[in-house]
């Protein structure tokens, strides 16, 4: 039998999370390394679950509010060799390729602003992320104006030229 769970994550609208699952205990080091290198002077926060030994949330970055945030949701969720990495004033795609590229990490769930949870599934050998709801459900299709709109936006925040 297994039990589901939808665990929101708490966070100010403009920070950005990454969600992911990882192996190893050098994940938190490797992650802080990661974004540190492709973002220098990023403000982050990051927390690894261990799934063994002491099973502690592992915790890196540079700025004590991300660091708690990421601490608050690794506590919440609970599931082991999961990672939740918070950015400020960083927007993840400048940090996804770094990411995916540690070693230990096994797949990123989610990497986004919106509001988003976390499903959880509980049986007798543990807690795991079955996935997650990132965002709202589509409205309708864009029109030709809208097109124009996220053309524009993507060159004003210089993502395209």
């Amino acid at each position: 039998m297994v039990q589901v769970e939808a665990v929101p994550i708490s966070k100010p609208d403009e920070v950005n999370v990454v969600i992911g699952q990882a192996h190893f205990i050098k994940t938190v080091e490797d992650l802080h390394e990661a974004v540190a290198t492709a973002v220098p002077g990023a403000k982050f926060g990051v927390a690894f679950c261990e799934s063994s030994g002491p099973a502690l949330v592992r915790l890196s970055g540079t700025s004590a509010a991300m660091i708690d945030l990421a601490r608050a949701s690794a506590l919440a969720v609970g599931t082991g060799h999961s990672f939740f990495l918070f950015l400020e004033n960083v927007y993840p795609v400048n940090v996804l390729n770094a990411i995916k590229a540690v070693p230990e990490v096994c797949q990123v769930f989610c990497a986004t602003a919106n509001a988003v949870s976390v499903l959880v599934g509980e049986a007798a050998g543990g807690r795991g992320i079955l996935g997650v709801i990132d965002g709202a459900k589509p409205q309708g299709v864009e029109t030709d104006a809208d097109v124009a709109d996220r053309k524009s936006l993507l060159r004003r925040i210089g993502y395209k030229l």
